[in-house]
């Protein structure tokens, strides 16, 4: 359903529109509808189109005419994304400084192009609303630029170029937001509501595909390659005489520096363990380039490959292909657990070398050694232009402190380390299913207001064992929604919830491995959102489309939700479980549940 009226059916004039809106604001949110100005004045409207050189559209002279815009204070009626509608200063404003960025801009347009659009700012465009910040870095324009296109109803982003509308005219536009008003329709993937005498914009409630394709699972009926076989060299005709076409300059090969963690004392079948390989049919000895080999295949589904082997007293973990593993402290943390780790990792210009002893930095951090090198594969020519070599170390710096860096662990931890012998021989190896990140920091900071609602004041005047069991029953609800609540280990967790208890999330058990799952699924098929253009030639063929990835990751952050909700303290979880409901009708429901719990003693 859209929030346009039907073509059939003329459209209502612009005084009509503005009359059904006031009508809707003064019974519904009468706090928004007194923060509309009274109409401008005729000279004012006369005084802004000399000001601009500019004679007005008639249907922004009758808007303006009804209401000179809005105020700019909390409550204001806005327009979806849109904004708020602009007042006639406001549009002179905005207009000027969006004519004084076209001009700086307008030799990157075609003069000979006449059509609307080719322009960053056209003189006779105005800026009708206030966007999204309530400033002129978006909203609608209208364009009085005679000609076909003269009184349509334009979108303008300075991230992005211009762009028409879905109404052709400030008319239908008026006339769509009443039809929102009045029938609950949808603008933009939003619908109006009044909450506490405001109106506000709500996201449509989300559908979440019942049965997503799941690549894990498709992984794990599908064969792993084999080694590529090793290519024969062709050999040079007996007699006769030949040619070689081409340089005879090769190029210099990047140096295999690959990231590596040693732990003292932990086999090569632990270390595999902790660093998240789960699977154990996937755990056989791989070299290096088998590694690689596999890492992009859709036996992988995008999962980590790691590898590992034992050196002396020291196990080491080395990564192949996949996101970065050995540089995360909350893999470090688990490679640590009663021992002492050496981490060694290299990302471009910077390596790095970590201790970490007994699951933590050792001495925080202090003795940890960072290098960060310039890029030199740039190159200034005669003319002063700049250009790229081709075929060399970006960052000769890093790679020489890398190799220093591996040099300096044979005096100080006796590690003598052969890392060529290492990629090139068969290691114990297997994929990851990464643990779960660290919940960030600013995350568990105070929250007062999640989509419009005051959850401050909500927590305040709320006991928290009320609260408690007002979110959980939230909790339960998006778990509905979400459909996380068809996997066992998410609804024994709120049972036992139910039930009064405080269940923990226990590293590697069944609810944890769950989650990673999850988090898992959700990157496999995040490939789905990227353009043809930017996937490698050889890419397995896709089996997932967008609507998988968006409920995989979708039933990714309701995990998560439930995650803080056993670990964080209570106002946190409550914005995470409050921010990621579906349901549009969120609120209204949030006030049953809130009725539902009879005060508790000591309520």
């Amino acid at each position: 359903m859209t929030s346009t009226t039907d073509a059939a059916v003329p459209l209502p004039t612009v005084e009509e529109s503005w009359a059904r809106i006031d009508a809707w604001l003064s019974e519904h949110a009468p706090l928004s509808r007194a923060r509309l100005r009274p109409p401008a004045a005729p000279g004012e409207i006369a005084d802004a189109e000399r000001r601009l050189g500019v004679t007005f559209h008639p249907e922004l002279v009758a808007s303006l005419r009804c209401h000179d815009g809005v105020e700019l204070s909390k409550g204001a009626p806005v327009f979806a994304l849109n904004g708020p509608f602009a007042g006639v200063a406001d549009i002179v404003n905005n207009s000027l400084f969006l004519r004084s960025i076209g001009e700086d801009v307008e030799d990157a347009y075609d003069d000979e192009d006449d059509h609307e659009l080719n322009a960053y700012w056209r003189h006779e465009w105005l800026l009708i609303t206030h966007g999204v910040a309530w400033d002129a870095q978006d909203g609608l324009f209208l364009t009085c630029r005679p000609g076909d296109d003269y009184g349509r109803i334009g979108d303008y982003f300075n991230e992005d170029v211009p762009s028409f509308s879905e109404w052709g005219s400030l008319r239908a536009a008026l006339s769509a937001f009443a039809d929102a008003l009045e029938r609950r329709l949808p603008i933009g993937g939003r619908i109006p509501l009044a909450v506490d005498g405001a109106l506000i914009w709500e996201d449509t409630t989300v559908t979440v595909k019942a049965h997503p394709t799941s690549l894990l699972e498709l992984a794990a009926r599908t064969p792993e390659p084999e080694p590529e076989p090793a290519r024969r060299q062709p050999e040079p005709p007996r007699s006769g005489v030949y040619v070689v076409i081409g340089s005879t300059q090769s190029r210099t090969p990047r140096p295999r520096q690959p990231d590596l963690v040693f732990a003292e004392g932990v086999t090569a079948e632990e270390l595999l363990l902790r660093a998240g390989v789960v699977q154990r049919d996937t755990i056989r000895e791989r070299t290096h380039a088998q590694a690689e080999r596999s890492a992009p295949s859709l036996w992988a589904a995008s999962r980590p490959l790691v590898r590992a082997g034992r050196h002396g007293d020291w196990g080491f973990l080395t990564q192949s292909a996949g996101t970065g593993q050995l540089t995360r402290p909350e893999v470090l943390r688990r490679l640590a657990r009663d021992t002492r780790v050496l981490a060694l990792t290299k990302q471009g210009p910077e390596v790095r070398l970590t201790v970490y002893d007994n699951g933590r930095p050792y001495a925080q951090g202090t003795q940890d050694r960072l290098v960060s090198s310039p890029r030199e594969d740039y190159v200034r020519l005669p003319d002063g232009s700049r250009a790229q070599s081709v075929g060399v170390d970006p960052w000769p710096g890093s790679t020489a402190a890398y190799r220093d860096f591996l040099t300096g662990l044979r005096g100080e931890f006796g590690i003598d380390f052969d890392v060529e012998r290492v990629l090139d021989e068969p290691l114990l190896s297997g994929l990851v299913l990464p643990v779960l990140e660290d919940i960030p920091e600013w995350s568990c900071r105070p929250v007062t207001e999640v989509r419009h609602l005051d959850l401050g004041a909500l927590i305040e005047r709320t006991p928290a064992p009320r609260m408690r069991a007002v979110m959980a029953l939230q909790l339960r609800r998006l778990a509905v929604e979400t459909g996380i609540d068809a996997y066992p280990e998410v609804t024994q967790t709120l049972a036992a919830v139910d039930r009064g208890e405080a269940p923990e999330l226990v590293e590697d058990d069944a609810l944890d491995l769950r989650m990673r799952t999850l988090v898992a699924e959700a990157a496999a098929a995040r490939v789905t959102l990227d353009p043809s253009w930017r996937r490698e030639r050889d890419a397995p063929e896709l089996h997932a489309a967008r609507d998988d990835f968006q409920a995989w990751q979708i039933r990714a952050d309701a995990a998560d939700s439930l995650r803080r909700f056993l670990q964080l303290p209570l106002p946190n979880a409550a914005a995470s479980i409050l921010h990621r409901r579906l349901s549009e009708d969120w609120r209204s429901e949030l006030a049953l549940d809130l009725a539902a719990q009879r005060p508790l003693q000591g309520d």
